[in-house]
């Protein structure tokens, strides 16, 4: 399945649309999430030097001032030698090596679908639904047989409840995707502890 990057878009490339395949090549690297981060916190576009210092600094867990002229260099050329043709290649940033300037395309929004950040303590949403349809079921289960207090509760209110819960978590894992989940927002990709 592929959606509707090309490999042409932006220069290089075969001509095919990117697959699976493409996406998690493409997402492999933490300098490519990285920068895909920076540049999204940075209204698109950056020069190479600025983008390779931060970068730099959230690998060495550094503030960019203390980043030494090593770490910098060491991530200008993997970006400028590397990364950033790739991205090119694949349409997501248009990179001009003349100028030393990275700058998002449209495409690159398309990749916002294969991230689910999870934090390190945290469970994915996907483990958290099945979680809350067991303890659905089992709440269900002891109503609908009528099991202690719970028999009071007439069929329909266990029904609303499985509703509202749902709907509730359903609400909350939307606002928590489109503020917290995503490339691009605070200070710091998610991947790096604060």
């Amino acid at each position: 399945m592929s959606t509707g990057i090309r490999r042409s878009d932006h220069g290089g490339g075969d001509g095919r649309s990117l697959d699976y395949d493409d996406y998690f090549d493409l997402l492999s690297s933490h300098r490519r999430r990285y920068t895909l981060h920076y540049l999204k916190q940075n209204g698109g576009e950056a020069e190479l030097s600025d983008l390779a210092e931060q970068l730099a600094a959230w690998e060495n867990e550094l503030d960019p001032a203390e980043v030494s002229y090593d770490q910098r260099k060491r991530v200008y050329t993997s970006l400028q030698q590397v990364h950033l043709p790739q991205m090119d290649d694949w349409g997501v940033v248009s990179f001009d090596d003349q100028e030393g300037i990275a700058t998002l395309t449209p495409s690159a929004e398309e990749l916002d679908i294969y991230f689910e950040i999870v934090g390190r303590r945290d469970i994915p949403w996907s483990a958290f639904y099945l979680l809350l349809a067991g303890v659905n079921g089992l709440v269900l289960g002891v109503g609908v047989l009528g099991v202690g207090p719970l028999a009071a509760i007439p069929d329909i209110g266990w029904g609303l409840f499985v509703l509202t819960t749902f709907l509730i978590v359903s609400l909350a894992h939307l606002y928590v995707t489109r503020t917290e989940m995503r490339l691009g927002r605070g200070d710091q990709p998610p991947e790096v502890d604060p």
